[in-house]
């Protein structure tokens, strides 16, 4: 039973409905969350993203992403209503034995429209490219199990159409944003909130080596509410978040918070010398998993690493709780065209 369950896991990319990649650490991930973070919270912003999952069951699943945001008319955009953005990320994913992997190249562009004091209201779209190839004979099959063991001398049964192919995705989203406060010890009444909602993949390109483009991928529906709010009169902040992924029948719902605590505030004087922090959260995610995380800044560097410990789903036995790990970057900007900085 143990090796016929292996056998299904090695053979799952190929026969469940696609679905796309994801971080624990969604936050540090945006252009993958929504297209309309671009540019949302700070004039320039870049991150990098590794994950590595299943390491404990098979061949491991693993993620690289990275990306770049700037608002386009930052020296302006202060004196105006509006503010432009744009980004691009990438994305390089490697999954199971079989080798399947895919790249993604996207073009993201926003804009952010002054409500209130302290409120905007954003709209992104993003257009890109990506290439999925996988090695059709590196595969462990189903049909390759004679019932006591795999036997690689068995035909697989399975017929590709083409080992590798191109597609056009695109997709759009919104974000509401509020922020005010001071994040410096002194004040440390921040106050930010992030309300967003987007749709990925709306052309549903053709996604399978078998039956393509009959076969076409699922709309991916993604919602979230974070935010950052400082305890007054203390080092503290409180990060909370709640994020929601529905792709056909595959659905996520990840939820938890951040402690932060502030060791050096930021400069009064000069947006370049910004505050130092260090972090610890607890996040679940729904039937899956609980991860634990970590995230360090300084001077607008940040590092996070989280752990997802496979707690609530089937290969719990075969895992031993050990799920993926991941390690996130990130530098930021929040002002880049003037000396006083307000709270991100």
């Amino acid at each position: 039973m143990k090796r016929l369950c292996i056998g299904m896991f090695l053979i799952l990319p190929f026969t469940h409905q696609a679905q796309d990649i994801h971080f624990s650490q969604m936050a540090y991930s945006p252009l993958t969350l929504n297209p309309a973070l671009t540019g949302a919270n700070y004039d320039l912003q870049a991150n990098i993203n590794y994950r590595n999952q299943w390491n404990s069951v098979a061949e491991p699943f693993q993620t690289i992403a990275a990306s770049v945001d700037t608002r386009l008319n930052a020296k302006k955009k202060r004196r105006k209503k509006a503010h432009l953005a744009a980004g691009i990320n990438f994305f390089n994913d490697r999954a199971g034995s079989a080798q399947v992997m895919t790249n993604n190249v996207n073009l993201h562009f926003a804009t952010h429209v002054m409500l209130g004091s302290g409120h905007t209201l954003g709209a992104g779209i993003y257009g890109g490219w990506a290439q999925r190839s996988l090695n059709p004979y590196a595969g462990k099959w189903g049909s390759q199990y004679n019932g006591l063991e795999y036997d690689p001398t068995l035909q697989s049964g399975e017929v590709f159409t083409s080992s590798a192919f191109h597609m056009f995705d695109t997709g759009a989203g919104l974000v509401y944003t509020f922020q005010s406060g001071e994040s410096r010890i002194a004040e440390n009444d921040t106050k930010l909130l992030n309300v967003g909602f987007a749709a990925y993949h709306l052309n549903r390109p053709g996604y399978s080596f078998i039956d393509r483009p009959q076969e076409r991928m699922y709309m991916r529906f993604s919602g979230f509410v974070n935010g950052s709010f400082g305890i007054r009169n203390t080092r503290i902040i409180l990060e909370p978040g709640v994020f929601f992924h529905q792709q056909g029948n595959a659905r996520e719902i990840f939820f938890g918070m951040y402690g932060r605590y502030i060791l050096k505030g930021e400069s009064r004087i000069t947006s370049f010398v910004q505050r130092t922090t260090v972090a610890l959260g607890l996040f679940c995610r729904n039937q899956d998993a609980l991860v634990a995380k970590a995230h360090v800044e300084w001077n607008g560097v940040g590092v996070g690493i989280a752990y997802d410990f496979n707690l609530f789903n089937s290969l719990v036995a075969m895992s031993r709780s050990r799920g993926g790990f991941e390690i996130s970057m990130r530098w930021i900007i929040p002002n880049l065209y003037v000396r006083s900085s307000k709270i991100r």
